[in-house]
């Protein structure tokens, strides 16, 4: 059964996602993981430009072995996992969790042997989701059926985002909005895509304002349920 999927994210008025490039400065920068928290994930997921932010080491060395395109567990008893799309295998990790949560990679079957070799050394987990291009359905459905997972945060960064919302996999939008703006070119807003995708639109059928909160010193968390039209998701 597919997880429930939450989409977490932080933005300026204008809709970007950098806080370093916000005024003014700071404008409620510090109720992501407090909202993180609360919304209770099994797991959450970022996509591979922000997952490098957290990478300590490099690519992985060449290596005969000839390895199963097989999902691989390090460990299967985490409280959160940290899930992160890796497609062709970029990211070279120097650590096997994040914050404590244990990283589980999203490959597709074209990564390279030595790549598989470095992550099962470093103890990370992996996933194969489609063969060349991920499926995400496919992801979601192996996270469920082999390590529980049945509540999920995306997020981010943008290209991410816009990957799972186009897919028609996003069940609800939480947005932490700050009073601040950016207002210039170069910052990456909530929801984005490659140039690939740039003409797809978002299967959704209807949004729902659940809740607004205010959380202080003009910062609001708005609270969105979306229905999907698993039809349009198909075309």
């Amino acid at each position: 059964m597919k997880p429930y999927v939450i989409c977490l994210m932080h933005s300026s008025l204008d809709g970007r996602t950098h806080p370093s490039r916000w005024r003014p400065k700071g404008a409620g920068t510090d109720w992501f993981e407090k909202i993180h928290d609360e919304l209770g994930g099994d797991a959450w997921v970022i996509g591979r430009v922000t997952g490098s932010e957290f990478a300590k080491g490099q690519p992985y060395p060449a290596t005969d072995m000839k390895l199963p395109r097989e999902n691989w567990f390090a460990r299967r008893d985490a409280k959160t996992y940290g899930i992160v799309l890796d497609a062709r295998g970029k990211i070279g990790w120097g650590r096997s969790d994040i914050g404590g949560d244990p990283i589980v990679v999203v490959l597709t079957e074209s990564v390279p042997d030595s790549h598989l070799a470095g992550l099962r050394g470093e103890g990370v987990s992996y996933i194969f989701a489609g063969q060349s291009e991920l499926d995400l359905a496919l992801a979601l459905d192996i996270l469920g059926r082999e390590l529980g997972v049945k509540r999920l945060l995306v997020e981010g960064g943008g290209v991410a985002n816009g990957a799972f919302l186009r897919a028609g996999l996003i069940d609800e939008f939480n947005l932490i909005l700050s009073p601040a703006i950016d207002g210039a070119t170069g910052a990456p807003f909530v929801f984005s895509s490659t140039e690939e995708d740039s003409d797809k639109r978002a299967p959704i059928a209807a949004m729902s304002l659940e809740s607004t909160r205010e959380l202080g010193g003009g910062v609001l968390l708005l609270r969105y349920l979306i229905r999907n039209d698993p039809q349009a998701a198909s075309r």
